[in-house]
């Protein structure tokens, strides 16, 4: 299916990384097993259920997979996919079958043989969900079908979700993934009272990013992973954890926040709050420490009445004496309301008739709000205040939120002051604790506690009418209403991460290096706190594990101790490699695996974090590139050499340190024993990445790579097997996993030879920390028992096999 065809039915598949994590999430996966997929697509969530299964099949006994899918492409492939399934579990004595459902799951209510309906049939214990996301039309039969039954939604994700709760065992679980858009707002909260009943809530995953999920498919809504078991007993907590990174399961933050935090026990809506951290929690303390309803301020909130399509003989292109102004989203411009708009797209007038005067507003001061932001807008709330207009009526679009007293206008001074508040970071870092999506609701303000009116009317007159920055407005909404220092660390925090991630992308760091662990470690490397200048930064040695610690200490970012790893690899290897960081000045020659380990910021890069945000910024970016490009240049003359002897008798030299002490193993021990006669075709080495690359013989065998490809460290072509051995060095980064084993096949894939993959490890000990990493059908050879060769399953010994695509 092509992704407009996905699109209009609402299905986007789930990548295989997210299954996985989804089936993490089940607490309780033993004994007999009954498992629906509803809206199965090819088969991936059942997949990953299994293959937890699997990983420990003496706590199963039995399993019993329910798959509903309609859509005939996929259905031969989830009957494959069902059925190696079960011949898995099978073949571990766990007895399994399925039965696959072609036919709607919401159609499906209409038969008695349903689960719900058949009490002879058990029902499940445990449900995994990726549901189509697409409105539900009134007069769809599924709309018919569902208010037959008393559901009332307005979306097919909620109802796949609301139907499943239903035909769950007592302590069933359930595990989806779906938009965040349930979480608030009037449509969803039917769903969220039923769900919040009857299930208790105990894992909720966000992704920083709204692309993270579906990144193939181009969805951009902002999605959630949740675990809830069917019970009316209500668990203490809920586990909150968050990810911006492709490597899923790999780094997560993760927290732990009660669960009257997370839903409110007297909240008539059943909003139900996401809180990532410790600090952000401390904005919701702060937000609830305000006293005053909109009512008690003597202010409403509504929609702008004017629906253009709807009265589009009304509107006018040009403003005359008989119309009046009509203001659209457009207008609105750094806090104020810009009438007539920059190159109008739009209508700028309305007819002013007895007819049209129901949907206008009387002039004066109100308090505009656009209810859409762009889906990777900085800010959620934007906020503008509206003076009244030289007009006897005003147009207020239906894509603007308006601020009004009971109709009317209202004070000066509380329209200054209340869009000051509703623009400050504090106020729109609140509301994205509840509301997931790019609509903001008249309702979501209705509920929302605000300062009181006093409050407002004094911040108001400290504003005026000047024209402020972001740093100036919550500098004064700070001041004047006496936020509290935990709320305005929080804030500080969100923004010196954004500032980091601003510094990076300046100095070209690389794209994978452009995300908030990136900024971290550069938060951390300067010692910059959340309440410092830039001015203030300084160059502290520290370790991964210290540096991890400051993240939680001072940012509120918690992440799983596995996860040091990735911060080597993927952040603090390309620091180094850039010249930014240096690592162990104070012993260049510690042992690789010394807990002693520490990175330093390098002098240049202090000072030029010391300049940012200051006039001398730019100068200082200018310097630090023309600095670090010499830095690593007599870095690469003066570096000592690594002589070593190529299986040919060829003497060449590497760059010392680093991995190249094992690629010098690789060269002089593991060639000698396990292809004798093998002609050395690459070698790469950090100090000059193609210190051997024999582009001449890659093309008279006919193979032609990719330039962009990543090579492995070496490449060895074995005449007498007619076999290319492809070998990965393992010290600074991973080993042959699947995902880099599948990039070698497609980077050697005009090759009619052989491929063996060969991970090499200078230690069984460094061997033992990527053994769950390591990919089946590849060899591992161990430095220090140069003799002996390890082989990952099969029924070959160092060879290439038939899966590869590849002469064997």
């Amino acid at each position: 299916m092509n992704l407009e065809q996905r699109s209009d039915l609402g299905q986007f598949l789930t990548p295989a990384p997210i299954a996985r994590l989804m089936a993490k999430q089940f607490d309780r996966l033993s004994g007999h097993i009954s498992l629906l997929d509803a809206g199965a697509g090819v088969g991936a969530l059942t997949a990953a259920v299994i293959e937890r299964l699997l990983a420990n099949p003496n706590e199963t006994k039995s399993c019993l997979i329910t798959a509903y899918e309609i859509e005939p492409v996929f259905l031969p492939s989830l009957h494959q996919s069902l059925t190696e399934c079960c011949e898995a579990l099978e073949s571990k004595g766990i007895q399994a079958n399925y039965c696959l459902r072609e036919e709607n799951f919401i159609e499906a209510f209409n038969q008695v043989s349903l689960p719900l309906f058949n009490r002879s049939s058990p029902p499940f214990t445990h449900a995994i969900l990726n549901p189509p996301y697409k409105k539900i039309h009134n007069q769809s039969i599924e709309k018919k079908i569902l208010a037959n039954i008393g559901i009332e939604t307005v979306n097919l994700y909620s109802a796949f979700v609301w139907l499943t709760m239903l035909q769950l065992s007592e302590r069933g679980e359930i595990v989806a993934i779906t938009p965040r858009s349930f979480c608030n707002g009037t449509y969803f909260r039917p769903f969220r009272k039923a769900f919040l009943e009857n299930m208790g809530l105990k894992k909720i995953h966000i992704f920083e990013s709204r692309s993270t999920a579906f990144s193939e498919d181009n969805v951009l809504q902002e999605n959630i992973i949740f675990h809830a078991i069917k019970t009316e007993s209500k668990p203490e907590e809920v586990e909150i954890t968050s990810n911006s990174e492709a490597e899923l399961d790999e780094f997560s933050e993760s927290r732990y926040v009660p669960y009257e935090d997370v839903i409110r026990a007297n909240d008539s809506e059943s909003f139900i709050y996401i809180i990532t951290n410790s600090l952000k929690d401390s904005l919701r303390v702060q937000m609830d420490k305000f006293s005053s309803t909109l009512d008690e301020i003597g202010l409403k909130v509504s929609t702008g009445p004017v629906v253009d399509f709807r009265l589009k003989s009304a509107l006018r292109v040009c403003l005359d004496e008989q119309s009046v102004p009509l203001l659209y989203p457009e207008s609105i411009k750094l806090g104020k309301v810009l009438f007539p708009p920059d190159n109008p797209r739009k209508a700028i007038a309305i007819e002013h008739t007895q007819e049209i005067t129901q949907w206008l507003v009387q002039p004066g001061w109100y308090v505009l709000i656009k209810r859409f932001s762009s889906k990777e807008e900085k800010r959620r709330i934007v906020a503008a205040v509206c003076p009244p207009v030289n007009a006897p009526a005003l147009g207020i679009e239906n894509h603007l939120n308006y601020y009004h007293a009971r109709g009317k206008g209202m004070n000066p001074d509380l329209a200054r002051g209340l869009a000051v508040f509703l623009n400050s970071t504090l106020f729109d870092s609140y509301f994205r604790q509840f509301s997931g999506h790019t609509q903001v609701n008249a309702t979501d303000l209705r509920r929302i506690k605000y300062p009181c009116k006093d409050d407002l009317i004094r911040l108001g007159g400290q504003v005026g009418d000047s024209h402020l920055n972001q740093e100036q407005i919550d500098q004064v909404v700070h001041q004047t209403l006496s936020i509290m220092s935990e709320a305005i660390n929080a804030i500080q925090a969100s923004k010196r991460i954004e500032e980091a991630l601003a510094i990076l992308k300046e100095i070209s760091t690389p794209r994978e290096q452009q995300n908030e662990r990136s900024a971290l470690c550069l938060l951390a490397l300067a010692d910059m706190r959340p309440e410092q200048s830039w001015q203030q930064a300084t160059a502290p040695r520290r370790g991964i594990t210290e540096m991890m610690d400051w993240f939680r200490d001072y940012y509120g970012k918690q992440y799983a101790p596995n996860t040091r790893e990735t911060v080597r690899r993927q952040t603090m290897h390309q620091f180094v490699q850039m010249g930014m960081v240096v690592e162990n000045p104070d012993q260049p020659d510690r042992p690789i695996n010394s807990p002693k380990w520490c990175y330093q910021l390098h002098q240049q890069a202090l000072s030029l974090l010391q300049a940012y945000g200051s006039k001398q910024w730019e100068e200082a970016r200018r310097n630090y590139a023309i600095s670090v490009t010499n830095l690593l240049q007599d870095k690469n003359r003066n570096i000592p050499m690594l002589p070593v002897t190529l299986p040919d008798g060829q003497a060449i030299q590497l760059s010392s340190g680093g991995q190249n002490l094992l690629i010098k193993d690789i060269l002089e021990n593991f060639c000698p024993r396990f292809t004798p006669g093998g002609f050395v075709l690459y070698v790469g080495d950090a100090g000059d990445k193609f210190i051997i690359n024999e582009a001449r013989k890659f093309r008279e065998m006919g193979i032609e790579l990719d330039p962009h490809g990543k090579m492995p460290d070496i490449v060895i072509y074995y005449e007498q097997q007619d076999w290319l051995v492809l070998i990965e060095a393992v010290t600074s980064h991973g080993p042959i996993n699947l995902k880099r084993q599948n990039e070698l096949k497609q980077l050697f894939q005009s090759s009619h030879k052989g491929l063996v993959f060969v991970t090499a490890f200078p230690s069984r000990k460094e061997m033992t920390r990527y053994l769950a990493e390591i990919s089946w059908e590849t060899e591992v050879w161990v430095a220090n028992q140069p003799e002996h060769m390890i082989h990952f399953n099969g029924e070959r010994f160092l060879g290439p096999h038939e899966n590869s695509g590849n002469r064997s």
